[in-house]
């Protein structure tokens, strides 16, 4: 990319665009076009079509999406379904109609099968059923890797795919009722800390696995390979590395300074057991994470004590 090139972010106030941004900054990109939802509604199909002809943006990073925790997903399904369809294909049959070119679309690893062979490869996409509780954000960014797919086979386009492991870091949402585990443990960590509390409840039994992707290391990998010009359909984007509920428990503990015990409401599901990309295809490309966890869940409590600070 050239560094004049003008680089059109979506979603740049969330966890994924906010990093986007970051790293095209710290790579000496001067042009970078932004809007919030209020100067620019990715729902509205004849908006986002009048902005990319009137704007004419060499580049664009799909970061902008509906998303939440298992919860969120589970009871706001029509929203979740209908809101995602509708931003990715006004963006990217907009970007295809003002003749853009290069066009990176951001979906997520829940797009495969539930119980698919661990660890991930890409070829397993539609190759099963998928998770029910987050079966419509799945589909709609499905949808969103074939219209890319489409676009490149019938127009010539070159619109990547990436698919990023759980993500967490800067910019994440706390809430305990619609975030992702990981913040949502950190933010019950610190709460019982400030009680005095003997124990923190984890929901399951903690053996489940899981990966995690600190957010600015796959901010890098996006602008690394836009960058490199990588002409593939889809792409896992993740660490290759996994923990349980309890190891990432016991380190959000340690880094929030928690003395007490976990306990684990057994009572409560566990979801799939094991959840882990297979990276083998980034790593040949050149590409690989740099952060480990310790070091993400240091870096995002600074960034969720911040949030809290009077």
């Amino acid at each position: 990319m050239n560094k004049n090139a003008k680089i059109f972010v979506t979603g740049h106030r969330g966890m994924v665009g906010s990093a986007l941004v970051r790293r095209l900054k710290a790579g000496d990109y001067t042009n970078i076009i932004t809007r919030s939802r209020q100067e620019l509604d990715l729902l509205n199909q004849a908006a986002v079509h009048q902005f990319l002809a009137d704007e004419q943006p060499d580049y664009i990073f799909i970061a902008a999406a509906k998303v939440g925790g298992i919860h969120a997903n589970n009871i706001y399904r029509a929203e979740f379904l209908y809101q995602n369809l509708m931003i990715e294909a006004n963006l990217i049959h907009g970007a295809h109609l003002a003749g853009i070119q290069r066009l990176m679309f951001l979906g997520s690893s829940c797009i495969y099968p539930r119980d698919c062979p661990q660890p991930i490869k890409e070829e397993y996409l539609l190759t099963g059923a998928l998770e029910c509780t987050n079966e419509p954000y799945a589909i709609a960014k499905i949808a969103g890797i074939k219209l890319c797919e489409a676009y490149n086979a019938q127009y010539g386009r070159q619109y990547i795919s990436v698919m990023p492991t759980n993500l967490y870091g800067p910019n994440d949402n706390y809430d305990l009722e619609n975030s992702h585990v990981l913040p949502a443990l950190l933010r019950k960590a610190h709460e019982a800390k400030l009680r005095g509390d003997k124990e923190l409840v984890v929901w399951g039994t903690g053996t489940p696995r899981r990966e995690f992707l600190y957010v600015d290391d796959l901010a890098d990998a996006c602008v690394f390979f836009m960058e490199k010009d990588y002409t593939g359909s889809v792409l896992n984007i993740g660490t290759g590395q996994d923990v349980t509920i309890r190891e990432l428990a016991e380190t959000i503990m340690d880094e929030v300074g928690f003395t007490g015990r976990v306990v684990f409401d057994v009572g409560k599901p566990d979801g799939t057991m094991r959840k882990v990309l297979d990276v083998s295809l980034l790593h040949s490309c050149g590409w690989a994470a740099k952060t480990n966890l310790k070091q993400g869940i240091q870096k995002t409590y600074l960034d969720f004590s911040q949030l809290i600070e009077p």
